[in-house]
């Protein structure tokens, strides 16, 4: 995209945020007009619109949104102007003496920082920095809908009174609303939360928050999906390892995770040492290198490991499999020279490129700099970030700045891959790492029988078994391809007298590696299909008497409801290419 091009989404941006900040403003005093006494929290501009928060003594229900919308429209059509006005903290404070919310930000305000505050309308007033609107004129054609209401801790602290949040989805075009609606009735209706329970791929007990148990289907997936890694990484010249579960506190001190992430780390006893479950891959992948003397003739040595890690996210991050407690992060590590950086790299890219693309998935890629708690010298950090947006460049790769959110031992490429509904998720990552190698004394013997240090690249293709999984099962909506399906073929009868044959095509078919069910229940073929349908099969095989007769198979294909009849060897050679091809459809 052009200079010019970006300077107008910015600038576009920059007027959608104010906007949406006016209308948090019209919200609120709708709903001090309707309802009398309320006190008055924040209300900011968010990414898909905004909110407010307010104490009051009725519960906003749906039914009340009506209610609210036409009061903010009335707003907008009185012309109300906007008018800014500058506070000394003790007219700020008497001005909103009634409102601890607002007394509470004033106070923690610092001395000498300028307070402002907006007017809308003639009685309406709220404490706030601004830029808003000069007028609510200007919001006639701003197109909003509330979304619903939610409690809310003030300031996000359990040990703070409970609030009510009213969220309101708003776009500057009516038409960027009605796709935002859409987009969210999708995503409600492919909620892998929602689908791994009714197709019975896992559950989340609150015995163990954070960490899924895998059901037999969900464990078909999740194998396949590391049967296809170990393929393209057996390709891809990797070898891979195993490292323990738990390593003493000595090693993650030794690594810098102690320090930097302790926090986030189960620590347990064992005798006189403390151990830590590991969070990451990364110190075993260290440890197993050197337990060898390594040259320079072995670079690149890519050593990949399919590692289960546990970190202590706070319960309110929990999100399914999104975000999780345990999960199995697909690591590799790839030691090189200097001058291999930007091929390796290219490397990566181009297994991401391959990987995704299996999946029907896009990506696009951010750069993420020196944050402000690292280690390492700053001109060491100034070379790895040269040489990842070199390989990127050198790739043609569009990539934007993410300024300050690397990795603490090093800088990374972030990859989000957009789904079928146009929703992001960050997936793949490659972090460039000079620290690690230097902390543990790795070295190798160079060409001239020196000893030199390794260059190390941290990298995931999924970024989690269980994140890809979830990001899978929302794309497809849990119709999966063939490949990946947890069951690939439902083989129905017509009537109990066709049984015996039905036994035999199942058994023809898991013979030949196919994940075969039968359903030979004595109930219509019209449930039995529909039954079918609801669990997403890829192919239905009904069978009659004159399939049986005949030796053949009826098929239907998800998505279809026209039934084809082949015979066996037919069906066999059309599903084994379809699943050997990976193909998206059936």
């Amino acid at each position: 995209m052009e200079e010019k091009d970006l300077e107008k989404v910015k600038e576009l941006q920059q007027k959608q945020e104010m906007y949406r900040h006016s209308m948090s403003h019209v919200l609120a005093k709708a709903i001090k007009s309707i309802w009398g006494d309320v006190k008055l929290a924040i209300g900011p501009a968010i990414d898909n619109g905004f909110y407010y928060d307010i104490d009051m003594e009725h519960s906003i229900t749906p039914e009340d949104f009506g209610k609210i919308e036409d009061k903010m429209r009335e707003i907008i059509c009185n012309n109300e102007d906007f008018v800014r006005f500058e506070l000394s903290r003790e007219e700020a404070l008497e001005k909103f003496k009634d409102n601890p919310y607002k007394v509470e930000l004033i106070t923690e305000l610092p001395e000498g920082e300028l307070i402002t505050m907006y007017r809308t309308g003639d009685d309406f007033y709220d404490l706030c920095r601004g830029p808003h609107v000069e007028n609510t004129k200007f919001l006639r054609g701003f197109a909003y809908k509330i979304n619903r209401v939610s409690g809310a801790y003030w300031r996000g602290s359990e040990k703070n009174k409970m609030l009510q949040r009213v969220y309101v989805y708003g776009f500057l075009d009516k038409n960027d609303l009605k796709a935002y609606i859409h987009q969210m009735e999708e995503a409600l209706k492919r909620d892998h939360r929602k689908l791994g329970k009714e197709l019975q791929l896992f559950f989340i007990s609150d015995y163990s928050k954070g960490m899924p148990t895998y059901m037999p289907k969900g464990l078909t997936l999740k194998n396949e999906l590391i049967k296809y890694w170990r393929e393209v990484h057996q390709k891809a010249g990797y070898i891979e390892i195993e490292t323990p579960m738990a390593m003493n506190r000595e090693l993650w001190e030794t690594s810098g995770h102690w320090d930097h992430y302790k926090d986030n780390m189960y620590t347990f006893k064992c005798e006189d040492d403390t151990f830590a479950i590991k969070p990451m891959n990364c110190p075993g992948g260290m440890l197993y290198y050197m337990q060898n003397i390594h040259s320079y003739k072995e670079f690149p040595l890519r050593v990949g490991e399919l590692g289960k890690v546990h970190r202590h996210e706070s319960s309110g991050t929990l999100n399914g499999l999104l975000r999780v407690r345990c999960f199995t992060q697909d690591d590799a590590h790839i030691f090189m020279l200097p001058n291999q950086i930007e091929s390796e790299v290219a490397n990566v890219i181009s297994l991401v490129d391959e990987v995704y693309k299996n999946f029907g998935l896009t990506y696009t890629v951010e750069l993420s700099t020196m944050p402000e708690s690292h280690i390492g010298e700053i001109e060491e950090w100034q070379m790895a970030e040269t040489a990842l947006a070199n390989a990127l460049t050198k790739l043609g790769l569009e990539y934007k700045i993410n300024a300050g959110d690397g990795a603490f031992y090093g800088p990374k490429i972030d990859i989000h891959v957009k789904d079928c509904i146009g929703r992001e998720w960050q997936c793949g990552t490659i972090q460039l790492d000079m620290q690690l190698p230097k902390r543990f004394n790795l070295t190798y013997i160079d060409a001239d029988g020196s000893e030199k240090e390794p260059i190390m690249i941290h990298r995931v293709i999924y970024g989690s078994l269980e994140r890809m999984m979830s990001i899978l099962i929302e794309n497809f909506a849990g119709a999966f391809p063939t490949w990946l399906s947890p069951n690939q073929v439902k083989v129905i009868t017509v009537s109990e007298k066709n049984n015996e044959y039905a036994v035999k095509v199942a058994e023809s078919l898991i013979a030949c590696g196919l994940r075969v069910e039968t359903n030979l229940d004595n109930e219509s073929v019209g449930k039995k299909i529909r039954n079918a349908v609801l669990e997403k099969t890829p192919y239905i095989l009904v069978l009659g008497d004159k399939e049986m007769a005949e030796g053949t198979v009826a098929v239907r294909k998800r998505g279809s409801q026209e039934t084809i009849t082949m015979s066996i060897d037919e069906f066999k050679a059309e599903i084994l290419n379809n699943i050997a091809t990976k193909s998206l459809t059936v």
